[in-house]
C-alpha cells in the first residue's frame, strides 16, 4: 500500500490479461527475444502508437536477480513499417530520460535489435491500476482525501516536466497509473520539448497523423495548433474534474463538439471537490486558451 492513502485493491497491470486488441496477432508478428536478452511474455496494452510488453531480462536471471521483469515499449506495425519510426520511438526515450521526478516514469534502455530491425525502449515495470480502471470501479468519484492524493504528485509530476520544457501532449485517465511505489505520469510519445537539448527531435507530423485522444485534447489541438503548456493543463483538468465526480465534464465528447454545444455554461462544481479549489479548476478547462490562465504548478498549490 502506498503512502498517498486507503486505495482500493490493485489489480498488478503487470499481470493483466491481455488487451482486446489481438494480443496473439501481436505476437506472432513480434520475436520472442529481443536484442539475444529480452523474452516477452505477454502483451501488456496496445494503443494507436505503441504497444507494450511484459518482458523478462535473461542477462539479470543469468546473474540470479529475483524480479528481472521489466516493460518492453515498440513502435505498433503500422508506424514501425515508417522509415523514421526508430527516430520517433527515440524522441520519447530521449524527452523522458532527462525527467528525474518520483511521479514520471522513467525509461532503462533505448536499444534496436538489428536483426529483427526492431526498436525498442526498457522501462520500469509498473504494478497498479491506471485512472481509467479505478473510474470504472468508482463511478461516484473519489473523495476529496483520495483525490487530494493523486491530484497533488500529477500536478507536480506536470508542472516539473513543463519547468523542463518538456510537454505530456497525450493527458488522460489511461496514462497515469497508481503503482506500488506511488503515482505514475507514463507515454511521453505524443510529446516534445519546447526549449533545451531536445527540441530538436523528431516528434510525429500532427498533418498526417490526428493522434489526440479527442475526449481529452483541448479544443486548439483538434484544430491544429501545436501542443502548448496550456494544452496539457485542459487534458489533467479533464481527469481532475472526472476523478471529482465520477464523470467527464463534457461527457467525453471531443472539445470542439462541446464547446459548439456550449456546454461549459452548465458545467457545475464536481461534488468531491472543496468549494475554493473550483475557480482553479474551472479556469484550466476553459475551451479558449486565452482564458485558460493557469498552469500546473498553480493548479497543484
Amino acid at each position: 500500500m502506498s503512502e498517498e492513502g486507503a486505495y482500493p485493491t490493485y489489480f498488478a497491470f503487470a499481470n493483466a490479461a491481455p488487451t482486446a486488441i489481438s494480443s496473439q496477432r501481436c505476437i506472432s508478428e513480434t520475436p520472442d527475444i529481443l536484442a539475444g536478452r529480452y523474452r516477452l511474455e505477454r502483451l501488456l496494452g496496445a494503443g494507436g502508437m505503441g504497444v507494450v510488453y511484459r518482458a523478462r531480462d535473461l542477462l539479470h536471471e543469468q546473474y540470479a536477480d529475483p524480479d528481472p521483469y521489466l516493460a518492453l515499449k515498440m513502435l505498433s506495425e503500422a508506424f514501425d513499417e515508417s522509415p523514421d519510426a526508430s527516430a520517433l520511438l527515440y524522441s520519447e526515450f530521449a524527452l523522458t530520460r532527462r525527467l528525474h521526478h518520483p511521479n514520471i516514469l522513467r525509461p532503462y534502455t533505448f536499444e534496436v535489435d538489428a536483426a529483427q530491425r526492431r526498436a525498442f525502449i526498457t522501462m520500469e515495470l509498473m504494478r497498479g491500476l491506471t485512472l481509467d480502471k479505478l473510474l470504472c470501479e468508482r463511478p461516484q468519484g473519489v473523495p476529496w482525501p483520495e483525490l487530494k492524493a493523486i491530484a497533488v504528485p500529477l500536478l507536480d509530476a506536470l508542472a516539473y516536466a513543463h519547468s523542463r520544457g518538456v510537454l505530456h501532449g497525450d493527458m488522460k485517465p489511461s496514462n497515469i497509473m497508481l503503482s506500488e511505489e506511488g503515482l505514475r505520469l507514463f507515454d511521453f510519445g505524443l510529446g516534445l520539448a519546447e526549449e533545451g537539448p531536445s527540441q530538436h527531435l523528431p516528434n510525429l507530423n500532427r498533418e498526417r497523423l490526428n493522434a489526440w485522444t479527442p475526449g481529452y485534447a483541448a479544443p486548439e489541438l483538434l484544430e491544429g495548433a501545436p501542443l502548448s503548456a496550456a494544452a496539457d493543463v485542459y487534458g489533467v483538468a479533464c481527469v481532475l474534474y472526472e476523478l471529482a465526480s465520477g464523470k467527464h465534464p463534457f461527457r467525453r465528447l471531443p472539445a470542439t463538439q462541446a464547446r459548439d454545444a456550449r456546454l461549459e455554461r452548465s458545467l457545475k462544481a464536481p461534488r468531491n471537490l472543496p468549494r475554493h479549489s473550483w475557480p482553479a479548476l474551472r479556469m484550466a478547462l476553459a475551451f479558449d486558451p486565452g482564458q485558460r490562465r493557469i498552469g500546473a504548478a498553480r493548479l497543484r498549490d
